[in-house]
Protein backbone atom coordinates (compact mmCIF):
# COMPACT_ATOMS: atom_id res chain seq x y z
CA UNK A 1 0.00 0.00 0.00
CA UNK A 2 2.90 2.27 0.43
CA UNK A 3 4.30 1.74 -2.77
CA UNK A 4 1.47 3.39 -4.47
CA UNK A 5 1.56 6.14 -2.09
CA UNK A 6 5.15 6.70 -3.29
CA UNK A 7 4.52 6.09 -7.20
CA UNK A 8 5.06 9.08 -9.36
CA UNK A 9 5.36 10.11 -12.82
CA UNK A 10 7.95 12.02 -14.99
CA UNK A 11 7.54 14.07 -16.97
CA UNK A 12 8.22 14.15 -20.88
CA UNK A 13 9.34 17.02 -22.01
CA UNK A 14 11.67 16.10 -25.19
CA UNK A 15 10.36 16.39 -28.71
CA UNK A 16 11.99 12.73 -29.55
CA UNK A 17 10.36 11.11 -27.12
CA UNK A 18 6.89 12.86 -27.77
CA UNK A 19 7.80 11.39 -32.04
CA UNK A 20 8.39 7.94 -30.60
CA UNK A 21 5.43 7.96 -29.12
CA UNK A 22 2.95 8.73 -31.58
CA UNK A 23 5.01 7.07 -34.61
CA UNK A 24 4.77 3.46 -32.56
CA UNK A 25 2.40 3.87 -29.34
CA UNK A 26 -1.08 3.09 -29.58
CA UNK A 27 -4.24 4.97 -28.87
CA UNK A 28 -7.31 5.65 -27.46
CA UNK A 29 -9.74 9.03 -27.53
CA UNK A 30 -13.09 10.57 -26.64
CA UNK A 31 -14.40 13.54 -26.95
CA UNK A 32 -12.13 15.48 -24.86
CA UNK A 33 -9.27 13.38 -24.79
CA UNK A 34 -6.46 11.57 -26.66
CA UNK A 35 -4.19 8.74 -24.63
CA UNK A 36 -0.97 7.33 -26.62
CA UNK A 37 1.04 5.02 -25.02
CA UNK A 38 4.20 2.92 -25.37
CA UNK A 39 6.28 0.84 -23.50
CA UNK A 40 9.02 2.52 -21.54
CA UNK A 41 12.18 0.13 -22.79
CA UNK A 42 14.90 2.58 -21.80
CA UNK A 43 13.76 3.11 -18.06
CA UNK A 44 11.78 1.36 -15.34
CA UNK A 45 9.67 4.77 -14.32
CA UNK A 46 6.05 5.99 -15.30
CA UNK A 47 6.81 8.81 -17.72
CA UNK A 48 3.66 11.10 -18.74
CA UNK A 49 3.49 13.83 -21.39
CA UNK A 50 0.86 16.93 -21.73
CA UNK A 51 -0.04 18.41 -25.05
CA UNK A 52 -2.51 21.01 -24.94
CA UNK A 53 -2.39 22.97 -29.00
CA UNK A 54 -3.08 26.56 -29.79
CA UNK A 55 -6.82 25.74 -31.11
CA UNK A 56 -7.83 25.46 -27.41
CA UNK A 57 -7.35 28.82 -26.23
CA UNK A 58 -5.46 31.07 -25.22
CA UNK A 59 -2.24 30.45 -22.98
CA UNK A 60 -4.62 31.18 -19.77
CA UNK A 61 -7.14 28.10 -21.01
CA UNK A 62 -4.15 25.94 -22.37
CA UNK A 63 -2.53 25.98 -18.27
CA UNK A 64 -5.29 25.38 -17.31
CA UNK A 65 -6.43 22.61 -18.88
CA UNK A 66 -3.07 21.02 -18.94
CA UNK A 67 -3.01 22.05 -14.91
CA UNK A 68 -6.13 19.70 -14.15
CA UNK A 69 -4.37 17.19 -16.45
CA UNK A 70 -1.05 16.72 -14.38
CA UNK A 71 -3.48 16.90 -11.32
CA UNK A 72 -6.22 14.13 -12.47
CA UNK A 73 -2.42 11.89 -13.78
CA UNK A 74 -1.31 12.24 -10.14
CA UNK A 75 -3.81 12.00 -7.83
CA UNK A 76 -5.42 8.46 -10.47
CA UNK A 77 -1.53 7.50 -10.76
CA UNK A 78 -1.89 3.76 -9.76
CA UNK A 79 -4.58 4.02 -12.94
CA UNK A 80 -1.43 4.06 -14.78
CA UNK A 81 0.67 1.00 -15.88
CA UNK A 82 4.14 1.07 -15.34
CA UNK A 83 6.97 0.82 -17.21
CA UNK A 84 5.30 2.89 -20.10
CA UNK A 85 5.15 6.15 -21.70
CA UNK A 86 1.55 7.95 -21.99
CA UNK A 87 0.77 11.57 -24.00
CA UNK A 88 -2.58 12.96 -22.84
CA UNK A 89 -3.86 15.46 -25.47
CA UNK A 90 -6.38 17.97 -24.92
CA UNK A 91 -8.96 18.27 -27.48
CA UNK A 92 -10.91 21.42 -28.04
CA UNK A 93 -13.95 20.73 -26.10
CA UNK A 94 -11.71 20.02 -22.79
CA UNK A 95 -11.47 23.95 -22.43
CA UNK A 96 -15.28 24.00 -21.45
CA UNK A 97 -15.24 21.13 -19.08
CA UNK A 98 -15.17 20.63 -15.11
CA UNK A 99 -12.47 18.44 -13.62
CA UNK A 100 -14.70 15.79 -12.87
CA UNK A 101 -15.96 15.47 -16.86
CA UNK A 102 -11.67 14.96 -17.56
CA UNK A 103 -11.04 13.12 -14.78
CA UNK A 104 -14.24 10.66 -16.30
CA UNK A 105 -12.81 11.10 -19.76
CA UNK A 106 -8.93 10.24 -18.62
CA UNK A 107 -10.48 6.96 -16.47
CA UNK A 108 -12.35 5.92 -19.68
CA UNK A 109 -9.39 6.23 -21.97
CA UNK A 110 -7.17 4.35 -19.88
CA UNK A 111 -9.55 1.55 -19.41
CA UNK A 112 -10.02 1.67 -23.66
CA UNK A 113 -6.20 1.38 -24.21
CA UNK A 114 -6.47 -1.28 -21.52
CA UNK A 115 -8.51 -3.33 -23.49
CA UNK A 116 -6.77 -2.71 -26.72
CA UNK A 117 -3.65 -3.71 -25.24
CA UNK A 118 -5.27 -7.35 -23.60
CA UNK A 119 -6.99 -7.81 -27.20
CA UNK A 120 -3.72 -7.32 -28.80
CA UNK A 121 -1.53 -9.35 -26.57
Amino acid sequence: MDNLKNKQFISLKNNRDFRKIYKYGYSAADKNIVIYKLKNKSSNELRIGFTVSKKIGNAVIRNKVKRKLKEISRLNIDQFDNFFNYIIIARIPSSECTYKQLEYSVYKVLKRLKKRELKNG
